[in-house]
C-alpha cells in the first residue's frame, strides 16, 4: 500500500480500563463518543484530547457493544449486550443521571444498533400498522430478540415501529441465521448482515419483501458502511474479503465493485468518510487500512494498536480518524486531508 512509512496517530486517549468496542464523532463539534466492555462510556474533546465526561451507562458484566451520536444535539446513544439501547442528554454537567429513554430490545448480542433521522422526508407511504416516524424523529434499528430479524424503535418514546421482515410477510430470514450487522441509510432503507455471509436490502415502505439479497461473502457480515450519497458502501466479514458494493436504489440492484482480499481474515468496523473519498477498515489484526473508496486502491496501514481493531469513525468535516481497539485506547489519525469547499 503506497511507499510511505504509514503514519503515527496524532494523539491517543487514554483512560478506558477495558476493551473500546465502539467509537463516534459529534457530527459538528470536536467531541467524541466511546463505549467499552466494561460498560463506560467516556466523552472527549478532541481538540484537547481530553476526558470530558465518564460514566458507567451499562453494566460491567455486559458492557457497550456500540455508541452513536445522536443528531447535532448534545445527545449520545449507547447499547449494551444487557438487552437495552439508551438515549443520554450530556449537559455542562457532564452526562445526565438517568436516560432520557431506554428501549428495552430484549436482544442479548453483539450485533450494533443504526441509527437514522431524516428531518427534512416527507413522511411516506406506510404499510399496514406500520407508521414511519420521520419528520425531525430518529429511529434505531436493532437485532430483535429473534437474532434473525432487525427491529425498528422510535429513540423518543422507546416504541417498536416495525420488525423486518413484516411478520405477515412470507420472506423469511431464519435460514440465514442470526443479523450480525445493520446499517439505516436515508430515506427509507436498511441493509442487514447475516450469519451466512450474505445481505438484504430493505425499503422500509415496504417491510415484507426486500429489494434484493445477494451473498458477497462466506463467513458472517459483521460491518456494513454506506456512503453519503447512498449509491453504495463497504461490507467486512469475518473471511478475508472487504467488499466495495454499488447500489441502484431506482432498480434495488446491488453489486460488487472490487473485492479487496485480506491476507488475515476478520474485519470488524468499517467507515466512509462523508467525502466519499476514502474508506477505513478495523481489522483483528490490530491494523486500520485506508482506501481509495472509488476504485479500491490500497492507501495506508495503520500499525498503532497492539489488540484487534472494534471500530473506526471520521470526524463530521473528514478532518480527523478514530480508530479503537481491545487494547483500551482511542487513536486519533489525520490522513489525506478533505479537499477544502472554501
Amino acid at each position: 500500500m503506497g511507499n510511505l512509512p504509514p503514519p503515527d496517530p496524532v494523539a491517543v486517549l487514554r483512560g478506558h480500563r477495558a476493551s473500546v468496542s465502539d467509537v463516534s464523532f459529534h457530527p459538528v463539534k470536536n467531541i467524541l463518543f466511546t463505549g467499552a466492555a466494561d460498560g463506560e462510556l467516556r466523552v472527549w474533546d478532541t481538540a484537547q484530547h481530553r476526558t470530558i465526561a465518564s460514566s458507567w451507562v451499562h453494566s460491567a458484566a455486559h458492557g457497550i457493544t456500540a455508541v452513536a451520536a445522536a443528531g447535532e444535539e448534545n445527545r449520545v446513544i449507547t447499547q449494551g449486550r444487557d438487552g437495552t439501547i439508551k438515549y443520554w442528554d450530556i449537559g455542562e454537567g457532564g452526562l445526565s443521571r438517568n436516560p432520557i429513554t431506554t428501549v428495552k430490545t430484549n436482544s442479548y448480542h453483539f450485533c450494533k444498533f443504526s441509527l437514522t433521522s431524516n428531518p427534512t422526508a416527507r413522511t411516506p407511504e406506510t404499510v399496514d400498522e406500520t407508521p414511519l416516524l420521520f419528520n425531525g424523529r430518529s429511529y434505531v434499528a436493532a437485532a430483535g430478540e429473534d437474532l434473525s430479524l432487525v427491529d425498528l424503535w422510535d429513540l423518543q418514546n422507546a416504541k417498536k415501529i416495525l420488525t423486518l421482515p413484516h411478520p405477515s410477510s412470507s420472506f423469511t430470514t431464519r435460514a440465514r441465521g442470526m443479523c450480525m450487522s445493520i446499517r439505516a441509510f436515508t430515506p427509507a432503507n436498511i441493509l442487514s448482515g447475516y450469519e451466512d455471509g450474505s445481505m438484504v436490502w430493505w425499503d422500509l415502505r415496504n417491510p415484507g419483501v426486500p429489494l434484493t439479497s445477494v451473498k458477497f461473502h462466506a463467513e458472517p457480515v459483521l460491518s456494513l458502511c454506506v456512503d453519503s450519497l447512498c449509491r453504495g458502501g463497504v461490507s467486512g466479514s469475518a473471511d478475508d474479503k472487504t467488499v466495495i458494493f454499488a447500489m441502484d436504489p431506482s432498480g434495488g440492484a446491488c453489486v460488487v465493485k472490487k473485492e479487496i482480499v485480506l491476507e488475515r481474515a476478520g474485519i470488524s468496523g468499517t467507515a466512509i468518510r462523508p467525502d466519499g473519498r476514502i474508506f477505513a477498515t478495523a481489522g483483528w489484526d490490530r491494523r486500520v487500512r485506508i482506501y481509495e473508496y472509488r476504485r479500491g486502491k490500497g492507501l495506508a496501514i495503520l500499525k498503532y494498536h497492539n489488540g484487534s481493531c472494534n471500530g473506526v469513525s471520521f470526524s463530521g468535516n473528514g478532518k480527523v480518524m478514530a480508530s479503537c481497539s481491545e487494547d483500551s485506547t482511542v487513536a486519533l489519525w489525520e490522513l489525506y486531508p478533505p479537499i477544502s469547499k472554501d
